[in-house]
């Protein structure tokens, strides 16, 4: 246990109290402690790399954190209204059928290791930028439109995308020929 792990696991520890901010419709309080933890994960990862503080404990604490903090944020302001539920739906499946197929992967004994496709980066960035204006918008209370319509179907787009690349990437996999050990 290190500091970049506890300001990670302080980032997931904030995951319920940004839920519990959204379902008060306290938006203001939800978008500052989204951006405090997009601050959190800019100063883990940096505190990790500059001072050699990297774990394998930390490599999938990181990115369970991430997800973790998207997906709580989707399902609330979903849950709530504030976002359409296709969208939650099309999100927290993506994540689903990835966590699935390395699941039935390993089953089969045949255990694929996962690498970000840039697509799944973009995916990502763009629906921190989404989440990011919804609340923003919301706790401000300024008019996103058209602009949040457009990141909305950008983020519908480039999870799809990302879904496809993973499939084949998945299918690529699951058909190569098993090396010999």
């Amino acid at each position: 246990m290190n500091l970049p792990n506890i300001v990670t696991i302080v980032r997931i520890l904030l995951v319920p109290v940004l839920v519990w901010a959204i379902a008060a419709g306290e938006m203001r309080l939800a978008f500052l402690l989204f951006v405090a933890a997009g601050v959190s994960d800019a100063v883990d990862g940096f505190l990790a790399k500059r001072f050699g503080m990297t774990t394998d404990f930390g490599a999938h604490l990181d990115p369970l954190a991430d997800k973790m903090l998207i997906i709580a944020i989707f399902v609330g302001l979903g849950w709530f209204g504030r976002i359409p539920l296709w969208l939650v739906i099309l999100v927290v499946s993506r994540d689903i059928m990835i966590i699935g197929a390395v699941t039935l992967t390993m089953l089969l004994g045949k255990p694929i290791k996962v690498r970000p496709l840039w697509i799944s980066k973009l995916n990502t960035v763009v629906q921190i930028v989404f989440a990011s204006l919804v609340l923003a918008a919301l706790g401000f209370d300024f008019d996103a439109q058209p602009l949040q319509a457009i990141i909305m179907y950008t983020v519908a787009a480039t999870t799809l995308l990302s879904i496809g690349f993973y499939t084949l990437e998945w299918v690529r996999h699951m058909n190569a020929e098993s090396e010999p050990g």
